[in-house]
């Protein structure tokens, strides 16, 4: 059965985005120069004599700001389509890569640690930082024969962790950064032909150097014995072509910032249009990709009056490339079913709880101490035994309690997922039910005027449960294929990147606080929102003997779970439910990218803990300590600067689940 011929060839969608692009540009010109009549201000674009100012916002800013649009989305679609072809990958691009946020780390770091790297172009620091993503992607995925599941995996995760890094760059220097916050969302703002005249030649280059490499990286689409009988160095073209995709990929960032799933969403509308061959690809997916994103643009512009506030165009493509993800992973073929939870890990064998549980405890006690009688002063470390009880209890007891419940609540809902599931790699953070939870909240703080933790909690839970909801439906006709589940809720989770950039980049008065939430600090929680946490934790941990038979039996799949005597649809139901208030309560307090919903269990796990009842208690106690470790060591590591808790932990947990990724 041969598949429907589409509607539209490339070529014609490309024809009727020219036009949607000629009339919005044609009104958009026509307001700036209103003065003049209907097609009037045409000649006087190259003479402009009349009314110098308005003439010189045509010319300097809105034709090189159309004229970029075009030039970077079709640099970006040239790039998706050489990275797909290259590693055989239908969801391959500088997104999905992590090298657009590689490059983008890699700028900032080298404006605040290396200056003088700059000197020499930001374009070749920004190629350093997407050439170190890419080479980190494919070392975790090397083992899997870079198999297309295995490297977006770790290109999504690679992409979430880079992001990390750089709201800790952001986070500490936010004066520095704060006219570069705009340029990292995403921006197209132009005030001359300057960024033009530097992407031209170097897009025109990569064209031309596509093209000359256009019939050996046909051969790439056979297996590699056939293409080497054919004469072709299979390692030396894909070296070229990803190096290539690279170097147009960091130029773009290092001119506009990141601007995501343009390299995406060309290569596959053209091929769901019709273009199958590389060659149509290389022809209609960078024509396509600029007509994208400049109608993008232009919409915004047209529109931009109406709208709350500014979006930059980088982020408006994220909000709307992450759904066109969600919807291509259930076409993408998967290596396996990656069902069934492990009974333990490479290493781990069963060991009573019964006397690992409370060393893990004495070792809780111990955390809890050092946070909170342990620190630093300008002279020396102290140890604060006598005295200043009133200043620990009021500034470390309430972030310490606060910190140790978050890690509780997260600990019980990343272990609960992982049996549910059989994923061992599942978690909140990771199926992007945090990220949900964290857009949810922001929603909330931006449209409700009085906000009170009722709704707030209200609000995460509703929007926790929705993305669950989202995860179930597109995920339950695959059975909950590990891998499948893993790239749909990373997906989801880089929903949560655009909106924290259109927040960074519109200066908001309330963005110091949400900033420090989004990226976990404890530092605004008082006693009662500490004293709150930590008793909904041990709540929830108190009531872990009600649902631990059916976190037993579900690991062993459904029919035989079923058979004895489990209601599998009302259960998962609910034990979803359960995770959602759970993600929710914890997100509040230490932002949506800690990880240690994935480490706790996963450490529990390694240490032999497999039943359901040990594996909760064990889960708990490690993600109390961890969190509560990370909250001390925020406080410490760049004393008297803090790190939030969340994204220590977030650094740590990030760094495990690519060691994880790599190691499995």
């Amino acid at each position: 059965m041969t598949p429907a011929r589409p509607r539209l060839s490339p070529g014609q969608l490309c024809l009727l985005l020219a036009l949607a692009c000629a009339g919005l540009g044609y009104s958009l010109i026509q307001q700036a120069l209103s003065h003049l009549d209907p097609l009037a201000w045409i000649p006087r674009l190259t003479f402009p004599d009349t009314d110098p100012m308005a003439m010189a916002v045509v010319q300097y800013s809105l034709l090189p700001r159309m004229t970029m649009a075009v030039m970077v989305g079709a640099a970006l679609g040239l790039a998706g389509v050489l990275m797909q072809q290259v590693l055989r990958n239908p969801i391959a691009s500088p997104t999905t890569l992590g090298v657009a946020s590689g490059a983008q780390l890699g700028l900032l770091a080298a404006t605040l640690y290396a200056p003088g790297l700059l000197v020499f172009g930001s374009e070749w620091v920004a190629v350093a930082g997407g050439a170190a993503a890419l080479l980190l992607v494919m070392s975790l995925s090397w083992r899997r024969g870079l198999a297309p599941v295995a490297v977006v995996l770790a290109g999504l995760v690679v992409n979430l962790y880079f992001g990390a890094l750089s709201t800790v760059l952001i986070l500490f220097n936010q004066e520095e950064f704060r006219g570069l916050l705009v340029w990292a969302a995403g921006s197209l703002a132009q005030n001359n032909w300057d960024n033009v005249l530097h992407l031209l030649p170097r897009l025109a280059g990569a064209i031309l150097l596509t093209a000359l490499l256009a019939r050996p990286l046909r051969l790439l689409e056979l297996d590699e014995a056939n293409a080497r009988s054919l004469g072709a160095s299979v390692r030396q073209l894909r070296l070229l072509g990803l190096g290539l995709a690279v170097f147009i990929t960091a130029t773009a960032v290092s001119l506009v910032g990141i601007v995501a799933f343009v390299g995406l969403a060309a290569p596959a509308i053209v091929r769901l249009m019709g273009a199958r061959t590389l060659i149509r690809k290389l022809v209609w997916a960078p024509l396509f990709g600029g007509l994208l994103l400049l109608t993008t643009d232009l919409l915004l512009l047209q529109y931009s009056d109406r709208l709350p506030s500014l979006i930059p165009t980088g982020a408006m493509t994220g909000l709307l490339g992450a759904p066109l993800l969600l919807w291509m992973i259930p076409r993408l073929a998967m290596a396996g079913t990656g069902r069934g939870m492990p009974a333990g890990l490479p290493g781990a064998s069963r060991v009573s709880a019964a006397r690992l549980v409370p060393r893990m405890l004495m070792l809780l006690l111990v955390a809890f101490g050092v946070a909170l009688l342990v620190s630093q002063s300008p002279q020396s470390w102290t140890i604060d035994v006598t005295g200043h009880w009133d200043a620990i209890l009021q500034w470390r007891l309430p972030r310490i309690l606060a910190a140790g419940g978050a890690g509780i609540l997260l600990a019980l809902a990343g272990a609960t997922i992982q049996r549910i599931t059989g994923n061992p790699m599942a978690s909140p953070e990771v199926l992007g039910i945090s990220a949900g939870t964290a857009i949810g909240l922001i929603i909330t703080i931006v449209l409700v005027p009085a906000v009170t933790m009722p709704i707030l909690v209200a609000a995460g839970a509703g929007s926790a449960f929705t993305t669950l909801g989202v995860l179930v439906l597109l995920n339950r006709r695959s059975g909950f294929q590990a891998e499948r589940l893993l790239l749909t809720g990373i997906a989801i989770a880089a929903l949560f990147d655009p909106l924290r950039s259109i927040f960074l980049a519109n200066g908001d008065p309330r963005i110091q606080q949400l900033v420090a939430w989004m990226s976990g600090s404890t530092y605004y929680v008082d006693m009662t929102n500490g004293l709150a946490t930590m008793a909904f934790a041990l709540a929830c941990l108190a009531m872990t003997p009600l649902v631990v038979r059916w976190l037993d039996l579900l690991p062993l799949g459904t029919d035989t779970a079923a058979g004895l005597g489990v209601r599998v649809n009302r259960v998962r139901l609910l034990l979803l439910a359960l995770v959602a208030v759970l993600t929710a309560f914890a997100t509040l307090i230490v932002g949506p990218l800690s990880f240690a919903g994935l480490l706790a269990p996963h450490l529990a796990r390694m240490l032999g803990l497999a039943r359901a009842l040990p594996h909760l208690l064990g889960a708990a106690l490690i993600g109390a300590i961890l969190m509560v470790t990370a909250d001390w060591l925020g406080r410490q590591i760049l004393f008297p600067q803090e790190i939030p808790a969340g994204l220590v932990s977030a650094l740590l947990g990030g760094a495990y689940f690519m060691w994880g990724l790599r190691k499995h």
